[in-house]
């Protein structure tokens, strides 16, 4: 047991969880997550619609008997998302704890707060999490540069990015992007944060749903192995580099010349269809898959229980052979 505020405020035995992540929080990894007394989350808007996710929620339930949670992602898109019925899925399903992110929450707090459901919502920007924890959040999520998938325009990495918002946050507080071992959880600790999320850490175990290609890839790559696309469309998201990726980095470069690029231009490149299709079947430059600098520091594919009691392990080595002798001098 590694208590903190974050374990007492949602029930888990230690400070580690695995956010949502588009195709990949599926039961299989958040139930194995769960059952390694960390905090996992089913990804809503993987599932095709309310009723799948309403499903997908049973089948985890039926895997583990510990906590886990629903990530619901709040973004505009072309076609409209019924986020509503989303919402109602989650609630009926008995789920307690929600982690949102992209568009403000607070919509959707009334119905999960009156269902007892805690809400962790993740930020990118400290003036975010600010705003997160006035309108009533119960958590927040603080995701650095380093991180997979959308880091925001900032570009501030944690190092500054976790102990800012901790100067400004009450409430309990994940710290989000390159985390993978033991040392990245005692330094999160120390920064300020009640405990680490990882993504691509996870993507790299046995129980992710996705194809093996994916996982030793990850394994092989190192920290230089991401690349930042839709820059020129404020829009940044970090992915695995592959052709694809690179392609895409080619464009907008050009496209500065004359005055940006145009999301048409690489739509085509991008589709999410494209992406899922990579980590379904494992063919790594079909399309883009979001991946962290975090690859440098991951160099197994061990079951999620594994690496759950490695980390801890790390961390409990670091603080009473390192930081005990150092300080007890």
């Amino acid at each position: 047991m590694l208590k903190t505020r974050f374990t007492e405020t949602f029930g888990v035995q230690y400070p580690i969880a695995q956010g949502g992540m588009q195709h990949v929080g599926k039961a299989e990894l958040v139930s194995a997550v769960a059952n390694a007394g960390a905090l996992g989350f089913i990804t809503a808007l993987t599932q095709p619609s309310p009723e799948h996710l309403a499903a997908e929620i049973k089948r985890t339930r039926e895997m583990t008997d510990k906590p886990f949670g629903v990530n619901l992602t709040i973004l505009p898109t072309i076609t409209p998302v019924p986020y509503d019925e989303y919402r109602q899925a989650i609630i009926e399903g008995g789920v307690k704890i929600v982690e949102t992110a992209g568009n403000n929450p607070q919509p959707h707090m009334p119905a999960f707060k009156a269902a007892g459901i805690k809400i962790i919502h993740k930020c990118t920007a400290v003036r975010h999490a600010v705003k997160a924890q006035s309108i009533g959040v119960d958590a927040i999520s603080i995701d650095g540069f380093e991180c997979a998938g959308h880091p925001g325009e900032d570009d501030v990495p944690g190092l500054i990015l976790i102990p800012a918002a901790r100067d400004k946050i009450t409430i309990p507080m994940l710290a989000s992007g390159g985390f993978a071992d033991g040392r990245g959880l005692i330094a999160a600790l120390a920064l300020g944060a009640d405990g680490i999320n990882m993504g691509t850490r996870f993507m790299a175990t046995k129980e992710a749903p996705i194809h093996e290609n994916v996982k030793k890839q990850i394994v092989a790559n190192d920290e230089r192995q991401t690349d930042l696309i839709f820059r020129t469309l404020h829009n940044t998201a970090r992915v695995g580099r592959n052709a694809v990726s690179q392609e895409v980095v080619r464009i907008e470069r050009e496209g500065m010349t004359r005055g940006g690029a145009k999301f048409e231009e690489v739509r085509d490149l991008v589709a999410g269809t494209k992406g899922r299709v990579v980590l379904e079947t494992g063919e790594i430059d079909y399309g883009i898959w979001s991946a962290g600098q975090v690859q440098g520091l991951i160099h197994d594919i061990p079951s999620c229980a594994e690496l759950v009691t490695r980390i801890i392990k790390e961390a409990k080595e670091i603080v009473r052979g390192r930081l005990d002798p150092i300080f007890a001098g």
